[in-house]
């Protein structure tokens, strides 16, 4: 019983005493388009509410600093005018769930990212200079995520994709395992740059599950760390224009050698089949 009391009390203690935003706005200030926000004593609710706030005030370039894990930065960001964009930069380090639901805009972190960056993301672009947690990108459906270094485990599950909507995932490392499980749609490009010239991804289960999308693999993998579902193919040329296109956004992001990167011997990894578990169904 005490131990209920801890955990509920903890939870009761963590959303106790928001702030109203005549409050929070003391912790921001504004310039026309511009504004900055100080998260340092923000919960992650009202760090949210004041971000929103200043978008309905005007704001279209906002500065987050001391940001020490406050959670769901950018989610709640709606604007009628879907032309209408947020740009963000998140000094240091967000917590869980970055970008989750985002629907167009822009998120620039300066540091490392916490798991969950781009979850179910419907539209826009998100950059990390550093490295993410697990599940980055999961049920991704729309926009770019570019991870500068290493990700987590199950990274770019239950993608997704629809006629032209089709979402993009650059990672400038490596992955732990279940790197693409139960991918059904989008573009995944996984770099390897700091992995050794002959050393292997460590990944296992790769793209289990995989029903759709593909993964662009540069580098090696043996084949018993691919998921029964995997195929594997050399490029095409058609390949090679989407590879060297969000090769050249990475670089553009992260001051990369685009002819270094692209020198490296890249794979495609496609489902063999589009309904992999079709045979436990009754139709």
């Amino acid at each position: 019983m005490n131990g209920l009391n801890m955990k509920f009390g903890w939870r009761d203690n963590f959303m106790d005493g928001l702030r109203p935003l005549h409050e929070l706005e003391n912790f921001s200030e504004i310039n026309g388009l511009r504004a900055e926000i100080d998260a340092q004593d923000l919960k992650h609710k009202e760090l949210n509410d004041l971000l929103f706030h200043l978008v309905k005030k005007g704001a279209r370039e906002i500065n987050i600093k001391n940001v020490f894990g406050q959670r769901y930065i950018g989610s709640r960001i709606f604007l009628p005018d879907a032309q209408d964009k947020v740009k963000i930069d998140v000094y240091n380090f967000p917590g869980n769930d970055l970008g989750v639901f985002l629907g167009g805009h822009y998120i620039n972190v300066h540091g490392n990212a916490q798991d969950g960056v781009g979850n179910t993301m419907d539209n826009g672009q998100i950059v990390v200079h550093g490295r993410a947690g697990d599940v980055v990108a999961m049920s991704m459906r729309g926009g770019k995520v570019f991870i500068r270094d290493n990700v987590g485990y199950r990274t770019a599950i239950h993608m997704k994709e629809y006629k032209d909507k089709v979402p993009v995932l650059v990672i400038g490392g490596t992955a732990q395992d279940f790197f693409g499980e139960y991918m059904a749609g989008g573009k995944v490009i996984l770099l390897g740059l700091n992995l050794k010239e002959d050393e292997y991804h460590k990944a296992n289960y790769i793209g289990t599950g995989m029903h759709g999308g593909v993964i662009y693999l540069r580098g090696n993998v043996e084949e018993h760390q691919l998921g029964k579902e995997v195929g594997v193919r050399q490029l095409d040329d058609s390949d090679w224009e989407v590879v060297t296109k969000y090769v050249q956004e990475y670089c553009g992001h992260f001051d990369a050698s685009e002819q270094e990167i692209l020198a490296g011997k890249f794979q495609k990894l496609l489902p063999v089949s589009s309904r992999p578990y079709g045979n436990i169904y009754a139709y």
